[in-house]
């Protein structure tokens, strides 16, 4: 066999690996004290064999599309990501009412919603193919808050990215606890989360010397990354696809820095 032929079959074999391998999702269930939750874990199992993991946490409607649908994006970009279940198996409220009610129960009470939120963290931890010694968490809407509550209980992640996601908390002296590095994707028109939280969040962040990025989108409301959201600015929540997109290349700018080996 000449040494061009053997190349060539070589480079076939390894394009026909590329093209089978696909990004493959499972749902998990696991548990915080006696709540049982069901996550939902994406994974590309070609590549290295230990990636960065992702931990995402959903909206205020529950774990759904939305946050799954970033899972497997994620997954396809060389990450094993796990979306998060804060609610419980089951929980997964159908109208606004109700998601006000069920994020709540969390918003006040952030011991439990850390508690949550860590035990979904070990369970990414758990899996095979992550690189523990490289996390990052992410989050939207109800699931920003959460992250960011992730981060002020001292979590050992590289980082934290917080998508039109609520700043407030009752414990800003606990951020001298954060170890990751935080960037906060924010709606500049966003009236749920007001300029008068941000300031509060910035001077937080700058007293507790955090390595900390605020970047503002122009136009953009609540929910910004979230189709199902609409188009209509007026309601307070809606759909910015040009927000959405320059978001999601901040965000992978900012895991290429804290990923680095």
């Amino acid at each position: 066999m000449t040494h061009y032929l053997r190349y060539f079959l070589m480079m076939v074999l390894f394009l026909s690996s590329q093209a089978q391998a696909e990004v493959q999702t499972r749902t998990i269930e696991y548990q915080q004290g006696d709540a049982v939750l069901e996550g939902f874990l994406a994974f590309d199992s070609e590549g290295t064999p230990k990636k960065p993991g992702v931990l995402i946490v959903h909206e205020w409607t529950g774990l759904g599309t939305h946050a799954k649908n970033r899972a497997v994006q994620l997954a396809k970009l060389g990450y094993v990501a796990f979306a998060a279940d804060i609610y419980g198996k089951g929980i997964r409220p159908a109208n606004p009412k109700d998601a006000a009610a069920t994020a709540g129960i969390y918003k006040n009470n952030r011991s439990l919603m850390r508690e949550r939120v860590k035990a979904a963290l070990t369970e990414l931890r758990l899996q095979q193919g992550v690189d523990t010694t490289r996390i990052a968490a992410i989050g939207y809407c109800f699931g920003g808050t959460t992250v960011l509550e992730l981060a002020r209980s001292g979590a050992d992640v590289k980082g934290i990215v917080s998508f039109h996601g609520g700043l407030d908390t009752p414990n800003l002296q606990e951020a001298k606890n954060i170890r990751a590095k935080v960037l906060v994707l924010h709606g500049a028109d966003d009236p749920r989360v007001p300029p008068e939280q941000v300031k509060v969040f910035e001077d937080e962040m700058r007293n507790a010397e955090v390595d900390w990025q605020l970047v503002k989108y122009s136009k953009a409301v609540h929910s910004f990354t979230n189709p199902d959201a609409g188009n209509d600015n007026s309601r307070g929540a809606a759909y910015n696809a040009v927000a959405d997109r320059r978001s999601w290349v901040e965000m992978n700018s900012f895991f290429k820095e804290i990923f680095q080996p």
